[in-house]
């Protein structure tokens, strides 16, 4: 139900219309602070147009500043002494922006590194139609204000070597800020930990994500005014509440096959336990559920790369009765000119086994990143 129902007039019909649209956005939003099992979605969607074309299969794999996300051992593997990663993507015809920015920098015992990363999901100018309509039922577009919802996370990122040759280990402490313009907000707090350990072309990851059990605390300062206009369409009052992200534990394996310094290919597959329960996924189950996600990269000399991958495995009734399935492929490519490295990707493409149809939800990611060694710069400067 919307807020309130808009009358479309002559030529304000393609306004109203997309008034209407937001408000029933915002409704959404609302009706998202009592949910318990999907909070901090967006902290789900993946990093790095890298990790993103091999459909997130990272957890064995990842060795660069955006292993922050995907396993924060991966750090530790790290082959430059500084690293800074930049992503850009938007969804939903742009309505929706997702940026993320990280940095990491390797200690100088050169054993252990820091991390630190940055993440916003958001939409920005939302009309508020709350008071569109005056006291006489005469509607006022001047009364039309605009607000933001974002989603924020602020990473913390450890990592270190050990004397065991391959093994590396890393937490992350993540603060977590999620905002509804003047509406709420809500405050959360959570820890990863992660292992990978590498023996010739073999490696393997253990992330346990959301050790802790991640949770928000939502706070929601709506005025009288605002009260009793959302009570007038018999919506529902936010209350203030707590969120809980139960933990997952993600398993990786992958194998890097090099011919002869030049080609390389390398495949991983993740298989992902979770513990809440979900049930729209590769094995449900409950209280514990199995997906999984697998990636394919390959690269001539470091330099030019392919990638595709398929994620998000979803059951669904078909419209002659019986259960299908559909996945969600990627494909993307990447370019290191010296120190700075460009990738692309297309992502969140729906596929329905069996059928022709697609639903067109697809999105464009870009990531950057800049190596650089912090060392050989100093040495440099003092022989000048």
């Amino acid at each position: 139900m919307s807020l309130m129902n808009i009358k479309t007039e002559g030529n304000s019909m393609r306004k109203s219309a997309l008034v209407l649209l937001l408000s029933m956005v915002f409704l959404n939003v609302f009706s998202q602070a009592e949910m318990r099992v999907y909070t901090n979605e967006f902290l789900n969607i993946g990093v790095g147009a890298r990790g993103l074309g091999m459909g997130n299969a990272q957890v064995a794999s990842t060795e660069d500043v955006y292993s922050g996300y995907y396993n924060p051992a991966g750090l530790a593997n790290m082959p430059n002494s500084f690293q800074v990663g930049l992503m850009h993507s938007e969804y939903f015809a742009g309505i929706a922006v997702y940026d993320y920015g990280s940095f990491a920098i390797r200690m100088p015992d050169k054993k252990r590194v820091l991390g630190f990363s940055f993440f916003r999901f958001g939409i920005d100018n939302i009309p508020n139609t709350l008071f569109l309509y005056g006291p006489d039922g005469t509607i006022n577009y001047s009364n039309i204000t605009s607000f933001s919802t974002a989603d924020y996370a602020f990473m913390l990122h450890y990592a270190q070597q050990f004397n065991i040759p391959g093994l590396t280990a890393g937490g992350t402490v993540k603060i977590i800020y999620r905002s509804l313009g003047p509406f709420g907000n809500a405050v959360g707090f959570g820890i990863d930990l992660g292992l990978q350990y590498r023996k010739g072309g073999w490696r393997a990851g253990l992330m346990l994500k959301d050790i802790t059990t991640t949770f928000d605390a939502w706070s929601f300062t709506l005025t009288d005014a605002q009260k009793q206009v959302l009570l007038q369409d018999s919506n529902q009052l936010p209350k203030n509440s707590i969120e809980y992200q139960a933990p997952s534990i993600i398993i990786g394996g992958a194998y890097e096959v090099n011919i002869k310094n030049k080609f390389y290919i390398l495949p991983e597959i993740n298989i992902i336990l979770s513990t809440d329960g979900k049930e729209n996924v590769l094995l449900p189950g409950n209280p514990i559920s199995m997906d999984a996600v697998a990636g394919l990269e390959m690269n001539y000399a470091k330099i030019a790369y392919i990638r595709i991958g398929v994620s998000n495995f979803q059951h669904y009734s078909a419209i002659d009765g019986h259960t299908a399935y559909s996945v969600s492929p990627s494909i993307g490519a990447g370019v290191r000119i010296k120190v700075i490295s460009i990738d692309y990707t297309l992502t969140n493409l729906t596929a329905i086994q069996g059928s022709s149809q697609n639903n067109g939800l697809y999105s464009h990611v870009i990531s950057l990143r800049l190596d650089i060694n912090l060392k050989k710069k100093l040495e440099t400067k003092a022989v000048n």
